[in-house]
């Protein structure tokens, strides 16, 4: 025996010799022993894997030794790199195949198996054939697998694993079985977005995930209507909503309110308006459940005829209080509630929250404006058409038109279409202004039957600028911009009023707002039919009817490339977010002849795709990227990838970085917009190197979408956290000043200054909400906004993807009490940009010359005093940062804009920045800073689910006490009744909003030639 061990260590041929012996005993130890010495002698025994097999196959042996000779063969085709063959004798070792064994072997062969039972379940489930083809050894291993992943206490682990095998059962058992529900359930729903790439199956998941949420003690209602939003389940929300809202908790209904504005946030206007209707149908049910409680019969049968009709009034809510007061005070109580939260779910209440927060805190910088209007030629429309778009964009949503007021002869030298995107940039200015959108836009709406005075231009583009202000919450407006649509055959007017509806109209699917649309698209004009194409589309997004078909037939039809060009985006608008649903369609577009389909097609993968990083979509874009024929498909196709992608912006850069040096401009150019579209408000480090380059093309439209991109990249990013934007921002100066520039990039210079202080630099562009979901208008609104290419006036989509970057605590009341949280960041990092100085151009050549020995001394002084008054301020402590965050505290060294440029650096030296700031609601929170965030401990208020911006309901802890209240300074007149005069609503607030005491828009301008 000893000379056999001799023989083992140096060579596995005796053991391979008794493989022949007829003993099985002798078999049994020659594989026992030959299994502990595989790893170095598996090429010897590689000759014998013939004797070793059969000996499997030999059904005569008994089974222990069969499985031994299976794992034998196994390890040894594990060593010649045979996997598939290592992996079938592995299922033949049954048990003997260890997966807790930590090898490389078992590592490998593990991962093997999950990855081919993982194909297998997928195409049983494809072909709904289920379990037929899965070989159930292969499950046995998975599932020992899992349950061992589950006993060790890996349930991250154990619950991808499952999620991938499509083992639902595994994954609910891994769940509940884990330590810590609530994070593997939202550990669960966050991969279910990130890695199912079906959307069929994730919905599955999700409606799992539901199932186990709903059984736990304390259920986590935010994220199972979350969850119910995304299977389009309006039923279930109303329902949780309606228990909440009854109950007598306070802090119930809080959360309520909370999950409505969370929702809200996703902006999905059809489905939102179906949760709030099936509340108001909830209601007829109060009036019967009390009656059990009357004593007298004939009160009841009497107070039973009454109520259903007082309560169907739903908006009536003192009717439906007053019917449901002699019933019981809980009615009472639960009807002030439902109003309330009617008017978060129709977006009401958040419009107005938001108009009064970018209406208060607007810090646009007219200078910039001003400058941009001086170097811009008169005779350059596109030009001054660019000015007018950027002044919307900056002051998108905050209701200040002052430039325009200040600039009426220049404003009216615009003419034909220019005057058409004039007078529908007031709708961005204003948007969100629902009351008052009809009473602002009056002077220039089509005065039906009096003639019509007005240029059908400004007639067009007011009702473009209505569907702008109502843009996803058009209730009030649609019957309006119907009869405007039906009352005239201008095709102008015609453009403009199908714009307007798709947008108020957006996503709801109104038949018969279609059948008027598709009248306009029937009459064959390029320029209604183009907008009557669009507007198609957003009246059906995300619906994927067969109205895609019926907009594809009459495309092939038409002569008119613009018709054609709209259908194409209109019929790609349907199908966002159907994923694989859109196959065949995409396939149909994508394989047209007409490249203007195509390109159609281009945006349909794009929309079909948006956000889920697929990476069929993301392959097929590609492919189309480097072989089509035409540019403009290739171009398309490019920047498309940026809306699959966006979910994970940090791969863009990567994949389009080849493309960005392409020799086709094109193709550079859609590389620029797609890092622009899925980077925009990051402030991505490689977004910003990728796009560097491409802002000094030789290509002058290259330069202008590198130009947008960066801005969209750049917004709410300021100098101090990243050195680049003050270098941008000096390149735009310079590129709007220098008289050789080319239009193109002028044009892109000039839409970029708007980008980046969007919103009165209180806005950022977002196409995500903060629970993962796709916020449907900004992604519809970035869509179209591409399309500025080919058609100027759809320039203003992109106010659509505006969110604003503020943190709004509201109380039980939905008012906006004041306390106090802290931003734990160098105030700095996240100020607004500093305001320009007066003489922009003439100070570059002054400066150099006017060092001299008194104004150094002027400056000394000027620095000294600001040291002063900095120590002074520093001995406040927490309130000069308060006041910084106000942007009050910094006032002395800004009255004098040179001195404040000169002194900053010295002074940071003299005096530390603080590493915090105390921040008062409601305020100003980019998207960088919202990880610094922190709530105070002995706080009057605690909010009800931590968020660090968005709306965030507010518990009181002290009920009792009387509330300060801010925002009561903005602008009233968002709330005066509609209808009633604007100069009335102007005198109320006649402090807060200064613009309001004169009638609000411009006067209708008349221009002479």
């Amino acid at each position: 025996m000893a000379a056999a061990a001799a023989t083992m260590v140096s060579s596995a041929g005796g053991l391979l010799a008794m493989l022949n012996e007829s003993h099985p005993q002798l078999k049994y130890h020659a594989l026992s022993n030959l299994i502990s010495f595989v790893d170095q002698f598996w090429p010897e025994i590689s000759t014998s894997v013939p004797i070793i097999e059969s000996l499997y196959e030999d059904e005569e042996f008994g089974q222990h030794l069969r499985q031994l000779a299976a794992l034998l063969v196994s390890k040894v085709f594990y060593y010649l790199g045979e996997l598939n063959d290592s992996l079938s004798y592995a299922l033949g070792a049954g048990p003997l195949f260890d997966v807790s064994e930590d090898s490389d072997y078992i590592h490998t062969l593990l991962s093997k198996a999950i990855d081919e039972y993982v194909s297998l379940r997928s195409k049983a489930a494809e072909s709904s054939n289920e379990a037929a083809m899965v070989d159930p050894r292969l499950e046995a291993i998975v599932e020992r697998m899992l349950d061992k992943c589950i006993m060790d206490g890996k349930y991250q682990q154990a619950m991808g694993i499952a999620i991938e095998c499509r083992r639902l059962d595994k994954l609910e058992e891994a769940i509940t079985r884990s330590d810590n529900v609530h994070g593997t359930l939202a550990y669960s729903i966050n991969v279910s977005h990130s890695f199912v790439y079906r959307r069929e199956y994730r919905q599955e998941v999700l409606r799992l995930l539901v199932k186990v949420y709903e059984k736990l003690p304390s259920p986590d209602y935010l994220s199972i209507c979350q969850c119910l939003m995304f299977l389009d389940e309006p039923g279930g929300v109303a329902n949780i909503l309606e228990r909440l809202l009854r109950s007598e908790n306070k802090e119930d209904a809080l959360l309520a309110f909370q999950i409505a504005f969370d929702l809200v946030e996703n902006e999905h206007q059809a489905f939102l308006l179906n949760v709030r209707d099936r509340l108001s149908a909830l209601k007829s049910l109060p009036s019967e459940s009390v009656q059990p409680g009357y004593s007298d019969p004939a009160t009841a049968q009497n107070e039973n005829s009454t109520a259903p009709e007082d309560v169907q009034m739903t908006d009536e809510s003192s009717a439906v209080t007053k019917s449901v007061h002699e019933a019981d005070p809980k009615e009472v109580m639960y009807a002030e509630r439902l109003t309330k939260i009617k008017g978060i779910l129709s977006g009401e209440t958040s419009i107005q929250l938001t108009l009064q927060f970018l209406f208060s805190y607007n810090k646009s910088d007219l200078l910039i404006l001003k400058t941009i209007k001086q170097s811009v030629e008169m005779r350059n429309s596109v030009c001054h058409s660019a000015t007018i778009y950027a002044n919307a964009i900056m002051h998108a949503g905050t209701t200040v038109d002052t430039f325009l007021r200040d600039n009426l002869d220049w404003l009216s030298r615009a003419t034909n279409w220019a005057k058409f995107s004039a007078t529908a940039g007031l709708g961005v200015i204003h948007r969100g202004h629902l009351q008052q959108g009809r009473s602002l836009m009056a002077p220039y709406l089509p005065q039906g039957g009096a003639g019509g005075g007005g240029s059908p231009y400004s007639e067009g583009g007011a009702l473009y600028a209505l569907g702008l202000i109502h843009a996803n919450h058009g209730e009030g407006i649609k019957q309006f911009l119907r009869d405007s649509l039906r009352g005239t055959n201008v095709e102008v007017i015609q453009h403009g009023a199908c714009l307007g509806l798709g947008l108020a109209a957006l996503g709801t699917a109104d038949e018969e707002i279609y059948d008027d649309i598709k009248t306009v698209l029937y009459t064959d004009s390029a320029v209604a039919g183009e907008a009557a194409g669009i507007s198609m589309g957003l009246l059906m997004v995300g619906t994927a009817s067969e109205k895609a078909s019926e907009m594809l037939a009459y495309a092939h039809e038409t002569q008119h490339e613009k018709i054609i060009r709209g259908l194409a985006l209109g019929i790609a608008l349907t199908v966002y977010g159907r994923e694989e649903e859109a196959d065949t369609l995409i396939e149909q577009m994508t394989r047209d002849q007409d490249p203007i389909l195509r390109y159609g097609g281009m945006y349909a993968l794009a929309l079909a795709y948006r956000g889920t990083a697929n990476n069929k979509a993301i392959r097929q874009l590609l492919h189309f990227a480097v072989s089509d024929v035409s540019d403009d498909v290739r171009r398309t196709a490019v920047l498309a990838l940026g809306f699959v992608l966006y979910s994970e912006p940090e791969q863009t850069p990567r994949i389009v970085s080849l493309l960005s040096e392409s020799y086709n401009p094109h193709v550079r150019y859609g590389a620029a917009l797609a890092v622009g579209i899925s980077c925009a408000g990051t402030g991505l480090s490689e977004a910003i190197s990728l796009l560097e380059p491409l802002t000094s093309d030789v290509v002058d439209f290259v330069r202008q979408g590198a130009l947008i991109a960066m801005a969209m990249v750049m917004v709410q990013t300021n100098e101090a956290s990243d050195s680049r934007v003050g270098t941008f921002r000096r390149q735009l100066e310079k590129i709007i000043l220098d008289k050789h520039e080319d239009t193109m990039s002028k044009m892109g210079a000039i839409l970029a200054s708007g980008i980046l202080d969007a919103g009165g630099r209180n806005v950022t562009i977002r196409l995500l909400s903060k629970t993962k979901h796709d916020k449907v208008t900004a992604v519809v609104g970035l869509a179209v906004f591409s399309q500025f290419w080919y058609w100027y006036p759809l320039i203003y989509f992109v106010s659509l993807s505006f969110s604003p970057t503020a943190f709004i605590g509201l109380n039980y009341d939905l008012k906006v009490p004041k306390f106090e949280f802290l931003s734990h960041a160098k105030p700095s990092l996240f100020e607004y940009p500093k305001p320009t100085t007066v003489p922009t151009t003439t100070s570059a050549v002054k400066l150099p010359t006017a060092v001299l020995s008194t104004s150094a001394k002027a400056k000394a002084r000027a620095k000294k005093e600001a040291e002063q008054k900095a120590n002074a301020e520093k001995s406040t402590g927490a309130e000069s940062s308060a006041a910084a965050n106000t942007g009050k505290g910094k006032s002395s060294s800004e009255k004098d804009g040179e001195a404040m440029q000169v002194d900053s650096p010295p002074e940071k030296k003299s005096e530390p920045e603080p590493s915090f700031e105390i921040l008062t609601n409601p305020a100003r929170v980019v998207p960088a800073q919202e990880k610094f965030i922190k709530f105070l401990e002995d706080s009057r208020y605690v909010p009800v689910k931590l968020a660090p911006s968005g709306f965030v309901l507010l518990r009181d802890l002290c009920p009792n006490e009387p509330e300060v209240l801010s925002l009561t300074d903005a602008p009233t007149s968002t709330a005066s009744p509609a209808g009633g005069s604007t100069a009335a609503a102007g005198q109320q607030s006649s402090s807060a909003m200064a613009v309001d005491d004169e009638p609000q828009p411009p006067q209708p301008f008349e221009y002479s030639s």
